[in-house]
């Protein structure tokens, strides 16, 4: 393990550029994915997806964190033995969750062949989610960036020549459903890549000397601490799955109750479900990063007993959810329209790109609160309250549907409510976070730091973006394909050049942030 990946920044860095690539080429992917099966297809597609997460979240979110914070107070603490005594019993329990997810999940007769094809996934990504966090646990995060790579390359690779011969053999849901095979073959890849990544990092930890007065654990005990720690991070990880697969039957129902056709209902959640909430997540890779990292870094300086050390990473830990989420945020919205006609003009009509643009408008500000929210939440689970933000993420998802409710039956909004009801979702979840945050690590919240100079910089950035597309660019539905990708990517340079000078100046970004070879360059 080298020093740069058990550092906080350089494991972002590891698994942040690692998760942007994947959910760069998830966008891509989506592209001629949407010109195979078509907007129907794709809302058939995205009404299995939010249930298939739902499950994948209860099957494997909670355990991989805690097998990552347990094997890291063992390896602190010199105790490679019982490091691995976790990782072997979390094994069994994951293998065991993962085969019945894998048998038990039905789907309805719309959606039945696209369940059929993704179930067994849930089996591969369970029993890889303890590799992932034994290694984790190590702090070496490239296993888990280089198996994310391979689920993606490997989904783009084989879903779409699957999803063609779906549509040629039975039309749109079994066209939907080679393109979900083709992730579950992914997913089998990226399994076989972890086994060999695990015997690698097992023999390094041989090399972690082992205390001689080390106390054997016994599998009951074992058991019990990674279930405590685990059910509250599920619980809490499976209430925004829960959201999108109440979304996913929620609102077509309440479009159609203000009068809107069952297609065109269909079609809108569809667009609303795939393009916009693919985008959003491009930049939300790296709050899962930085989430994923701090996790073990705090349960580390815990172990260690160094609160100062704690503090500091925590207000880095924030700083950095702010430096990435409040420039996404901007950016995305003031180039939706012309990022949604580069990506997806041929699979939709332009007023479909148009919805979809204000929806995105709208939605990209669900960004940095998101980004805060995860941020929060791995400081959280890395001090042992892992069941706060459980609590805050229930209160937020019960307000967003209660929004939901409101505002999208009433025709004129219709999915337009839907991005609010987000944004108050992770508003009423990021509050109460930042204050247990402060409470349990003793860090006073710096607001200069985290919302003042990142707001300022991004909004420079901005300004200057929304001018040179407004006066140098104009409507995105009138460019040929080859200044509209020159336009974005003008834009998208300039105001990372821009943003990254202003925070830089300001002090919204250190030298120190950067890996040394950037630091020299900056110099």
């Amino acid at each position: 393990m080298t020093q740069k990946q058990k550092t906080l920044v350089g494991g972002v860095s590891i698994l942040g550029v690692a998760g942007i690539i994947c959910k760069v080429v998830g966008v891509l992917y989506r592209i001629p994915l949407a010109h195979l099966i078509g907007p129907e297809g794709m809302g058939v597609y995205h009404k299995v997806f939010p249930a298939y997460n739902l499950l994948l979240t209860v099957s494997s979110a909670g355990l991989p964190v805690a097998i990552s914070r347990m094997v890291a107070h063992y390896v602190t603490v010199e105790d490679p033995n019982n490091a691995r005594r976790i990782f072997k019993l979390a094994m069994r329990m994951l293998f065991i969750l993962g085969l019945l997810t894998t048998v038990l999940w039905q789907g309805t007769e719309q959606t039945k062949a696209g369940y059929m094809a993704i179930a067994p996934s849930l089996f591969f990504v369970c029993t890889m989610s303890a590799f992932r966090g034994f290694l984790q646990g190590q702090r070496n995060m490239l296993p888990t960036a280089v198996s994310q790579l391979i689920e993606q390359v490997g989904r783009v690779a084989i879903a779409l020549p699957f999803a063609y011969l779906g549509m040629r053999q039975g039309g749109v849901a079994l066209g939907a459903a080679g393109a979900l095979l083709g992730g579950t073959i992914a997913e089998g890849a990226a399994l076989l890549y972890m086994l060999l990544r695990h015997r690698q990092a097992d023999k390094a930890l041989n090399a972690v000397s082992q205390r001689p007065d080390g106390e054997i654990l016994s599998d009951r005990f074992i058991a019990k601490r990674l279930i405590l720690v685990a059910v509250p991070i599920t619980l809490g990880a499976c209430i925004v799955p829960l959201a999108g697969f109440i979304d996913s039957i929620m609102l077509t129902q309440l479009m159609e109750e203000a009068g809107m056709a069952s297609e065109d209902a269909l079609i809108r959640y569809g667009a609303y479900a795939g393009p916009v909430l693919t985008l959003i997540n491009v930049p939300t890779a790296l709050a899962m990063a930085m989430s994923t990292n701090l996790v073990p870094d705090i349960a580390s300086g815990l172990a260690r007993g160094e609160r100062e050390y704690v503090v500091k990473e925590t207000g880095i830990g924030l700083r950095m959810a702010a430096v990435i989420g409040f420039p996404c945020s901007v950016g995305m919205s003031l180039l939706a329209q012309p990022i949604l006609y580069l990506c997806y003009r041929g699979s939709y009509t332009g007023p479909q790109l148009d919805v979809a643009a204000e929806l995105l408008q709208i939605s990209s500000l669900t960004i940095v609160l998101f980004t805060m929210v995860q941020a929060t939440s791995g400081i959280l689970q890395g001090a042992g309250k892992q069941r706060i933000p459980m609590y805050t993420l229930v209160v937020g998802v019960v307000l967003k549907i209660a929004l939901n409710y409101t505002l999208v039956r009433v025709p004129g909004v219709d999915i337009h409510g839907a991005p609010w009801a987000s944004l108050l979702c992770y508003t009423a979840s990021m509050i109460p976070n930042l204050y247990f945050v402060s409470k349990y690590t003793g860090y006073r919240f710096n607001f200069q730091d985290v919302v003042i100079k990142p707001f300022a910089c991004a909004a420079l950035m901005g300004g200057v973006v929304w001018a040179l597309w407004h006066f140098g660019f104009g409507d995105p539905g009138q460019l040929n394909g080859f200044k509209l990708t020159a336009g974005i990517l003008l834009c998208v340079g300039l105001g990372a050049i821009i943003y990254v000078f202003a925070a830089l100046k300001t002090g919204a970004i250190s030298k120190e942030d950067f890996p040394a070879k950037v630091r020299r360059f900056i110099k």
